[in-house]
């Protein structure tokens, strides 16, 4: 094997490893359009069976701490640490906390909502987005 060879080989290389990051970029992409439409679906349900938003809480990452949030919307898991807001942005609830989220409240910033809530967790418990919606639609006010 030559050093042409040796090079057209890592140019391939190089190429098929663009391609994947590409595929992979556009998967995430869709997948993340998918989500941002089920989470619209779901605060437009919520206001059509007229399901009360509330003032939403965050917790510090120890779990120890809660602090107002000037967030309102639905929690969507009995954890309370993911919401859905009244403008339809998905919020994981969880702050580092400390003296100034005690004073003034946390600052919690919508995150992408993803297509399998809890996928990858320590857990193991995971569930599609649309499925944990659908059950917080259907508790009603509870």
């Amino acid at each position: 094997m030559g050093v042409d060879d040796g090079l057209e080989w890592a140019e391939r290389q190089r190429l098929a490893a663009r391609a994947h990051a590409e595929a992979d970029a556009r998967r995430r992409a869709a997948e993340h359009a998918e989500a941002v439409q089920i989470v619209a679906w779901f605060v437009a349900e919520a206001t059509r069976r007229g399901l009360r938003p509330t003032r939403l809480n965050a917790r510090s990452y120890d779990g120890r701490g809660r602090y107002r949030t000037r967030l309102t919307g639905w929690y969507v898991d009995r954890a309370r640490t993911r919401a859905v807001d009244v403008d339809g942005r998905w919020h994981l609830l969880t702050v580092p906390g400390g003296l100034r989220a005690r004073l003034v409240g946390a600052e919690p910033e919508p995150s992408p909502p993803p297509l399998i809530v809890g996928e990858g967790g320590r857990d193991g418990e995971s569930i599609p987005l649309r499925v944990l919606l659908t059950r917080r639609l259907d508790a009603g006010d509870d």
